[in-house]
């Protein structure tokens, strides 16, 4: 079973501080492109990094400082918000309890007051220093700032500095965001289900609500190389993708078994898709705003469950496929038009993470031990393994009710036992489906 580690009270021995930039910055508003200024975006990505070897704060301080300079949207009106503190454990026991975060961990990052989210830095550091000598680093950046991608290229920025101050960054920040304009006036030329609830659903069914409603479990499942191509094989007629895609489309498969849903509801996968060379012209090289979108696959709760691999794949295939120049274009001024949010009715969404060289991070002193997230979300993370660049950790809160049911049939069939062998067994009178052995 996965362990989680209970974090213990951090001392702090002075206040936090307002790092500014070393050197002077332009003076201007940035302005936001509809792709940031989702309502659904206005929050911090949150980070969580753990070293087996700590870097002082000082030297961190200074680093941070000169990388603002390129980064300057970062230090905003308010300024980044760097906190120092000591904790009373190894490096190796938060390792061997980092499987699941629990709210202790919340400890990590410091809390900054505020009413809103505008009132909040875009950037907030910790840096906690363990008893062993090693550091846990903790980061929340802006989702209205960045992406993940552009998240990755600025701690890799502050991390090169870090270790190499004397040498230029490998990739200049891009900071306009011209180029993610609406038109005038406004062509939305696409339907974009992601926005959309299907209107065979009952409007007044809410899984979202219903989700939150319930005392929630933290699932963290890890799928290696092997794992992942034993879900290929399932794959039949045998069919050509990649690893996030049949990954995907079996959790999203498992998520949806596990909730017994009624066979009739529709339920989507969102996920995110990077359209930086999607567009026409690309956006330039060091773009770090945000530059996705949301890729839907939809299906009936029936079709997805009693399929195979391969139906959810095509599914997930087809999203993609969609996402073009003129569809990004399009939801750019859909969102000029109606300030609207993904539909979150009957939708498990996914954002990888395992990808984006996140946990290459090194500041001088080697690669972290573990790179993953401060808090679990009904939300789903594809999350990179420290050692295996072909395997993922999966982290999701799921209801108490179904966190086991889940756990299993997304680990079924991956010991060998094949699919072929479920009964399909209707419960709760007919309104959704288990899958017994």
């Amino acid at each position: 079973m996965t362990k989680s580690i209970e974090i213990p009270d951090i001392f702090y021995p002075k206040e936090p501080i307002l790092v500014c930039p070393s050197s002077p910055t332009p003076n201007h508003t940035l302005q936001l492109s509809n792709l940031d200024d989702q309502k659904f975006l206005r929050f911090s990505i949150k980070y969580l990094y753990l070293f087996r070897k700590a870097l002082l704060g000082e030297a961190l301080r200074a680093s941070l400082a000169k990388v603002l300079v390129d980064y300057y949207p970062f230090a905003g009106r308010v300024r980044a918000c760097f906190a120092e503190g000591f904790v009373d454990l190894t490096a190796g026991e938060f390792l061997e309890g980092s499987g699941k975060p629990n709210r202790s961990w919340r400890k990590l990052l410091y809390r900054v007051e505020a009413q809103s989210f505008v009132g909040i830095p875009p950037l907030v550091i910790q840096v906690t220093h363990l008893r062993c000598g090693g550091m846990i680093l903790c980061t929340a950046i802006s989702h209205c700032l960045c992406d993940g991608i552009g998240s990755a290229q600025f701690l890799h920025a502050w991390a090169h500095i870090t270790a190499k101050p004397n040498f230029a960054l490998p990739i200049a920040p891009f900071h306009d965001r011209h180029m993610l304009k609406p038109r005038i006036p406004p062509q939305i030329t696409f339907s974009h289900p992601e926005f959309n609830p299907h209107p065979c659903n009952d409007p007044s069914f809410d899984l979202l609500t219903q989700l939150l409603s319930q005392p929630l479990s933290v699932v963290s499942l890890t799928f290696n190389s092997s794992h992942i191509l034993h879900l290929k094989k399932q794959c039949i007629p045998s069919l050509k993708c990649t690893s996030f895609e049949v990954l995907a489309s079996h959790v999203w498969r498992s998520w949806v078994k596990s909730l017994e849903l009624p066979p009739t509801l529709r339920a989507k996968l969102l996920f995110s898709i990077n359209v930086r060379k999607k567009l026409k012209p690309e956006l330039p090289r060091g773009f770090y705003g945000n530059a996705f979108v949301l890729g839907c696959a939809e299906t009936s709760v029936k079709e997805l469950v009693t399929s195979n691999v391969h139906y959810g794949v095509k599914l997930v295939q087809e999203a993609k496929e969609f996402v073009n120049d003129g569809y990004v274009r399009s939801m750019i001024d859909l969102l000029e038009v109606k300030r609207g949010k993904p539909d979150l009715s009957v939708s498990l969404v996914i954002s990888p993470w395992s990808k984006l060289g996140l946990e290459d991070l090194d500041f001088g002193e080697g690669r972290p031990l573990h790179m993953g997230t401060l808090a679990s979300e009904i939300y789903c993370l594809f999350l990179p393994v420290i050692g295996d660049l072909h395997a993922f950790n999966v982290l999701i809160s799921v209801p108490q009710s179904s966190a086991e049911r889940f756990e299993h049939y997304c680990l079924k069939g991956l010991d060998g036992r094949g699919e072929n062998k479920e009964d399909v067994e209707k419960v709760n009178g007919g309104r959704g489906y288990r899958l017994e052995l």
